[in-house]
């Protein structure tokens, strides 16, 4: 028997990927699964991206690329960042990397040391913990729940921080629960930052422009933080390019020159091709993917009244991304066929075998009490969908 590293058994799988891979096998064996598991845009590449990865084909862009990302995709995403988000940052503060996934590795790893406690509010994403852990930090987790739109509070911030506490992670639009951050919240949490020392923070705005209410608003941009954070942000959500598998951050020059000396020794370069067409992508106005917005605020809406009409569900109104994040704490000691709910991964199971539609448990993302669902996918499928949750549902009695 093979003896694997304590860090790869102390591993969880992730668990968006796992019900993902659960989907796909029942499908193969013929059964009629419709997932909502995945955060993956339904949308294709737009064309004009596709093009500017045809051209690089052409122009023989096939050898080894800087570890940190060619120069001009680094100055097109740092004038990308004062377009969008205000924020001044030069060509060597950016790194790109192989997802927004791997730009979060970097950084943690180049922060980081054992022992180290990093505060994560939850719901969180999946990732998160995991690579803190990974890194040998402490994950310490500061709770919320649907009744404080899942958002943290500065005093909460305050509270979690001790000597130990190195980094705080957090994704505005958040995943999984669509929650984003007001200016005037973030402004409120910026303050406590800027005044604890020696303690960082990965603003993960990976779904800033799918955003439903007003702007979204980067971290980085408030007083007294900006040397403080590490922005990271891609184009797999905004521009549907999930497969191009590239990510980038804007940090402060020591804390970019640290994430390119790691990915040297591990990937070197992003793919060649996929940065010239992120290249294209970021330099395009954000109107230009608005109709993908448009189309995910429709959903949004659709899925909130589908939602509201089955009794015990508990939601709120998300503002950014596309998942909703419902609490179904009403259903836990219910039961249909010998099968009783204790919590929300059996409820996410239940509805995996009897409705046949995959969502993520909340459990995943740090919250026991919710599920995610993911409405990245087309009105008709939801509709079905949900129509099926809302059967299933109505079967559990007490």
């Amino acid at each position: 028997m093979i003896k694997l590293s304590d860090r790869v058994n102390s591993l969880a799988e992730s668990a968006t990927i796992a019900m993902a891979q659960k989907s796909r096998e029942l499908k193969a064996e013929g059964k009629d699964i419709i997932s909502l598991s995945l955060g993956e845009p339904d949308f294709n590449t737009p064309d004009f991206v596709k093009e500017a990865a045809k051209k690089a084909v052409d122009e023989n862009y096939s050898k080894y690329m800087p570890v940190p990302g060619y120069l001009d995709l680094r100055e097109a995403i740092a004038a990308k960042f004062k377009r969008d988000n205000g924020l001044d940052y030069t060509a060597d503060q950016i790194v790109v990397s192989t997802g927004a996934k791997q730009s979060l590795i970097n950084s943690i790893l180049a922060l980081v040391n054992s022992g180290d406690e990093v505060i994560v509010p939850a719901p969180y994403w999946v990732t998160y913990v995991e690579q803190v852990r990974m890194a040998g930090g402490v994950p310490i987790i500061i709770e919320t729940s649907i009744d404080t739109d899942f958002k943290i509070t500065p005093n909460q911030l305050k509270e979690a921080i001790t000597s130990k506490s190195k980094l705080m992670i957090f994704s505005n639009p958040c995943n999984p629960t669509g929650s984003a951050y007001s200016e005037n919240e973030l402004a409120g949490i910026a303050e406590v930052v800027a005044k604890t020392d020696e303690f960082y923070v990965i603003s993960d705005e990976i779904y800033e422009h799918i955003i439903f209410e007003g702007k979204n608003h980067s971290f980085a941009k408030f007083p007294g933080v900006y040397d403080k954070t590490i922005t990271v942000n891609g184009v797999s959500k905004a521009f549907a390019m999930t497969g191009w598998r590239v990510g980038y951050i804007g940090a402060p020059k020591e804390i970019a020159a640290a994430c390119a000396k790691l990915q040297g020794q591990y990937t070197s370069g992003t793919g060649s091709i996929s940065q010239r067409a992120t290249k294209a992508a970021v330099e395009a106005d954000p109107k230009e993917i608005q109709f993908m917005v448009e189309a995910f605020r429709k959903r949004r809406d659709l899925v909130l009244d589908l939602l509201r009409q089955i009794d015990g569900l508990k939601i709120n109104v998300p503002e950014g991304a596309f998942y909703v994040f419902p609490d179904v704490t009403s259903f836990f000691g219910k039961s249909y066929n010998g099968k009783t709910i204790e919590n929300a991964t059996d409820l996410s199971l239940y509805l995996l075998d009897e409705a046949m539609v995959a969502t993520v448990t909340g459990v995943a993302f740090g919250d026991p009490n919710c599920i995610r669902i993911s409405y990245a996918t087309s009105e008709d499928v939801l509709i079905e969908a949900i129509s099926r949750i809302e059967k299933a549902l109505d079967k559990l009695e007490a």
